[in-house]
C-alpha cells in the first residue's frame, strides 16, 4: 500500500494546528499569545500587552453574559453582534452554549493577522496547522474512496490530531528553570543532562520566557552562556532550540542563498511547506535581521522557472479556503493536462499558477482529478515533463499536500542515509517539527523504512548531541 494515499488527514496551509510551536508569530516572548489548546501561561511573566489575551478569561469575563448576570432570557435571541464584537481582534468565540437565548457566534472579526474562516463551521477554530498529507506516487497512489472526501456535499476536512513530541509543560515557573540552567553551567564543568532535560521539556515560547528570565536575574545571556559551555553539533542544537522560530527560519534561508552556490533544497523545504502566516512572518524577521527582502535574496540566488516558482510562494497569498470546488479542480485538473502532456514543450506557467495559488485541500481534489482523466498520478507527470530544481519543487508541493509527515521523513531519512550525515537538515527538522507531528514523522519513518528513526538516530549521532534529539522524540 502507498503511504501516500486517500485525502490529507491535515487541514493545510493556514499556520500552526493546536499542537503547533506558540512563539511562531511572536519573534519575541509574547506571554498574551492565544495559546491554540496549549495550558495558558502561568503567572508571573512578564505582560508585553502585544500578545493576544487568553481566550478562556476573555470569554469568561467580558463575552457573552449569562443569564444569571442580569440578562433576562429573551425569546426572540439577542442580536449577533451589537456590543459583544472583538474590538480588540480576538479570535472567534468557540463553544459558547446558545442555551441562553444567543445565537452561535457568528460575524465576529476574526483575531488580526489570520486570515479569515471561511466556510469553516463555526463549532470549529479556524487551526493554524503546519501538517499536511495527502495522495502520490513511488509511493504516491490514489484511493478512489477518497473522492467522496471532496465533492461539494462534503466540503470541510475534519481535523484529526497531530502528535507533537515535545509539549508545553504545565506548571511552568522558568524562574526555577533559569536556576536549574544557572547551577548546571556554574563553576567547573557543565551539567549537560540538565540542560538536555530543560531544553527539550519546553516548548519554544518557554525557552524564550526561561532566557527572559535568566537574563533578569543573572544580568547575563542565557544563548551566550550556553554556546560557552557547549561544543560542536550539541552546541549548534542548543542554539537551534534556543532561537525562535521565524528568525530560526529565517537565517536557514539567509545562509541557503549567501555566499557562492545556493542550497535549493533548504528552500524547497521551507518554502513548499509553509502557511501563509508563517510565509509572512518569516519575510518581517528576514527583512529585521538582515535588511534585506526575502523576495530578493531568493530572485538573486535563482533563475528561469525555479525562481518564478519562489517567487510565487514568498508571496504568502495562497488560498485558504476549506471548501472544496469539485468543478473547478476538474477544469485545473484538465489546464494541466493541456500544459503538459497534450502539447510539445511544457507551458510551466499553468503549473506555477495552479501550485501555488490553490488550497491544499483543492490541489488534493486537482491530483485526484487528474489521475481520473488520464489513468496515472500527477507525479508521474511531472517527473516526465519537468527537471532538475523545478522538478523537486513542484513534487514536494504533491508530497505535502497529500502525507506531510511522511515528506519530513524521507528528508530525516536522507540527511542520515549514506557516509556521513546532514547534521544541519536533520537538526532543522527535528527541532522545527517537535512541537507540530515529530510523532506522526516518527511513525511514517517506521513505517516506511521497517526500522525506528530512534535507532537512526543511535547509530548516526554520539554524545550529548545524540541525547538530545532523542530529547526531542520525548526519549531521553
Amino acid at each position: 500500500m502507498n503511504p501516500y494515499q486517500g485525502p490529507p488527514r491535515y487541514l493545510h496551509n493556514i499556520g500552526f494546528c493546536n499542537s503547533a510551536p506558540q512563539s511562531f508569530g511572536n519573534p519575541a516572548p509574547m506571554p498574551g499569545y492565544p495559546t491554540m489548546g496549549y495550558p495558558a501561561p502561568q503567572p508571573g511573566y512578564p505582560n508585553t500587552g502585544s500578545g493576544y489575551p487568553q481566550q478562556s478569561s476573555y470569554s469568561q469575563q467580558q463575552s457573552y453574559p449569562q443569564s444569571s448576570s442580569g440578562y433576562p432570557p429573551a425569546p426572540q435571541g439577542y442580536p449577533p453582534s451589537q456590543g459583544y464584537h472583538s474590538a480588540q481582534g480576538y479570535p472567534p468565540a468557540q463553544g459558547y452554549p446558545s442555551a441562553q437565548g444567543y445565537p452561535p457566534a457568528q460575524g465576529y472579526p476574526t483575531s488580526q493577522g489570520y486570515p479569515p474562516n471561511q466556510g469553516h463551521p463555526t463549532a470549529q477554530p479556524y487551526p493554524q496547522s503546519r501538517a499536511q498529507q495527502s495522495p502520490g506516487h513511488q509511493g504516491y497512489p490514489h484511493s478512489v474512496q477518497s473522492h467522496q472526501a471532496y465533492n461539494t456535499s462534503s466540503p470541510v476536512y475534519s481535523e484529526p490530531k497531530s502528535k507533537p513530541t515535545v509539549v508545553p509543560v504545565n506548571p511552568f515557573d522558568p524562574r526555577d528553570d533559569a536556576a536549574v540552567l544557572r547551577k548546571a553551567m556554574k563553576g567547573f564543568g557543565t551539567d549537560e543532562k540538565a540542560i538536555i532535560q530543560v531544553l527539550t521539556r519546553r516548548s519554544n515560547e518557554q525557552r524564550l520566557r526561561i532566557a527572559f528570565e535568566f537574563k533578569t536575574l543573572y544580568g547575563k545571556d542565557l544563548v551566550s552562556d550556553l554556546k560557552s559551555e557547549t561544543t560542536g553539533k550539541f552546541e549548534d542544537i542548543v542554539v537551534a532550540l534556543m532561537t525562535p522560530l521565524p528568525q530560526f527560519y529565517a537565517k536557514e534561508l539567509h545562509d541557503a542563498t549567501a555566499g557562492i552556490g545556493t542550497d535549493e533544497d533548504v528552500l524547497i523545504e521551507v518554502m513548499c511547506t509553509m502557511s501563509n502566516h508563517e510565509i509572512n512572518v518569516i519575510k518581517q524577521a528576514y527583512t529585521a535581521i538582515y535588511g534585506t527582502l526575502l523576495e530578493d535574496d531568493l530572485r538573486g540566488d535563482t533563475s528561469g522557472n525555479f525562481k518564478r516558482l519562489m517567487t510565487s510562494l514568498c508571496m504568502g497569498n495562497r488560498s485558504e479556503n476549506f471548501h472544496v470546488d469539485q468543478n473547478q479542480a476538474r477544469e485545473d485538473a484538465r489546464s494541466l493536462l493541456q500544459a503538459g502532456e497534450l502539447r510539445l514543450g511544457t507551458d510551466e506557467s499553468v503549473f506555477n499558477a495552479v501550485l501555488c495559488s490553490r488550497s491544499f485541500p483543492q490541489l488534493a481534489a486537482i491530483f485526484q482529478e487528474y489521475q481520473f482523466l488520464t489513468g496515472h498520478d500527477i507525479d508521474d507527470a511531472i517527473k516526465a515533463e519537468f527537471s532538475g530544481d523545478l522538478e523537486k519543487a513542484l513534487r514536494a508541493i504533491v508530497k505535502v499536500v497529500r502525507n506531510k509527515p511522511l515528506f519530513f521523513a524521507e528528508r530525516l531519512h536522507k540527511s542520515m542515509k549514506g557516509l556521513g550525515t546532514n547534521d544541519r537538515q536533520l537538526i532543522r527538522i527535528m527541532v522545527t517539527r517537535c512541537e507540530v507531528d515529530l510523532g506522526d514523522i516518527a511513525d511514517m519513518f517506521q513505517s516506511k523504512y521497517g526500522e525506528t528513526l530512534q535507532s537512526w538516530i543511535e547509530g548516526d549521532c554520539s554524545g550529548h548531541y545524540k541525547k538530545c534529539l532523542l530529547g526531542l522524540l520525548g526519549l531521553y
